[in-house]
């Protein structure tokens, strides 16, 4: 069975629709670091945007990284209210995305 405690990340890669203005965009990713006051489990936020010479970004153009204590955290994230509601209009904004949760080893 898998440790289910020790650090997760919660990877987010996204392409944002073309009719999605920046203001949008800013006032998404404004609420999306706000979800480390209201969710617990969850301890950490950053984002940033593509800046890499290889083009290999597949048209995605921003990264979001959570930290969380476990899975389980990030299970509870997932599930909490506040999440939910801010998914909702964060997906509807997308055209495309990828999360990955992963275990960092160093």
């Amino acid at each position: 069975m898998e440790e289910t405690k020790g650090v997760v990340k919660h990877l987010l890669l996204a392409k944002f629709k073309d009719d999605v203005t920046p203001e949008k965009i800013e006032e998404l990713i404004k609420d999306y670091a706000n979800l480390v006051n209201l969710i617990p489990p969850m301890k950490a936020f950053h984002w940033g945007t593509d800046v890499s010479a290889e083009n290999l970004h597949q048209g995605f153009t921003h990264v979001f990284e959570s930290t969380f204590e476990s899975t389980e955290g990030v299970a509870e994230y997932v599930a909490h209210p506040a999440h939910v509601e801010f998914a909702n209009r964060f997906l509807s904004a997308v055209e495309k995305l990828v999360v990955i949760d992963y275990k960092p080893i160093s």
